[in-house]
C-alpha cells in the first residue's frame, strides 16, 4: 500500500511516522501527480483555513474532491476532519472544505490552545480498551447526517469521531499519543479497496 499524507501544513510528519511504523509506504502529497499515486490519504491536524488556501493555490483542491468522490479512503484528524466535512461553522471568510462527510462541524469548538485536554473514549469499532485522545483546538461534530455514523462521543454527548464508507474523521490527534488503532482501522479500509481493485 502507498498511503499519502497531505503535506501542505500541520503535523503531517507525525502521521507519516505512524503509517511507516505500521508497514505502509508513505508519500507526502503536495501536488496532484503525487495524489494520483496513492491508495489512501491522511489529512493532518493544523490550520484548516491555511490548508484550504494552499490546496487551491497548488491546484490540489479539485483533484482532492474528485478523489474523495471516487472512493479514495481518506482519514482526517482535527483540521483534516474540518476539511472533509460537508458543512463547517465559524469559518474564516472565503474558507472552503473538500466535503464528503455528511456532517456539520464547528471549528475550534473546544476553545483556545490553553484549553487543550486529554480524555479516554470508548470506541467499540476499535475494541474494548478505551482510546486515549488529545484535543487541541479541535472541531466538534454538531450533527451527523444519515450517510455518516458516529464512532465516538464525549461524556456530554458531543460527537468527536465519525465514519462514512471510505472516509474517517476524528476531532483529536491519535498520531501524537502512540495510539495507532485509528491508523490501523484506516489502513484496513485502504487494504480492502486495494484488494477489491
Amino acid at each position: 500500500m502507498n498511503v499519502g499524507v497531505l503535506a501542505l501544513q500541520g503535523d503531517f510528519r507525525e502521521h507519516a511516522d505512524v503509517l511507516r511504523t505500521l508497514g505502509a509506504n508513505v508519500t507526502l502529497v503536495r501536488r496532484p501527480v503525487e495524489l494520483e499515486a496513492v491508495d489512501g490519504l491522511v489529512i493532518p491536524g493544523g490550520e484548516s483555513s491555511v490548508m484550504d488556501k494552499l490546496a487551491r493555490t497548488f491546484g490540489l483542491a479539485e483533484p482532492l474532491r474528485a478523489a474523495i468522490r471516487g472512493g479514495l479512503p481518506v482519514y482526517g484528524t482535527c483540521a483534516g476532519l474540518i476539511m472533509l466535512a460537508d458543512t463547517v461553522l465559524d469559518v474564516i471568510v472565503g474558507q472552503q472544505s473538500l466535503g464528503g462527510l455528511d456532517v456539520v462541524v464547528r471549528r475550534n469548538a473546544f476553545g483556545s490552545q490553553t484549553q487543550s485536554f486529554e480524555t479516554d473514549l470508548d470506541i467499540p469499532a476499535l475494541g474494548t480498551d478505551p482510546v486515549h485522545a488529545v484535543f487541541i483546538r479541535g472541531p466538534v461534530v454538531e450533527s451527523v447526517g444519515p450517510r455518516a455514523t458516529a464512532l465516538a462521543t464525549l461524556d456530554d454527548g458531543r460527537v468527536v469521531a465519525v465514519e462514512q464508507g471510505n472516509l474517517l474523521g476524528t476531532s483529536f490527534h491519535p498520531e501524537i499519543t502512540g495510539e495507532h488503532r485509528f491508523h490501523e482501522y484506516f489502513l484496513s479500509k485502504v487494504r480492502a479497496r486495494t484488494l477489491a481493485a
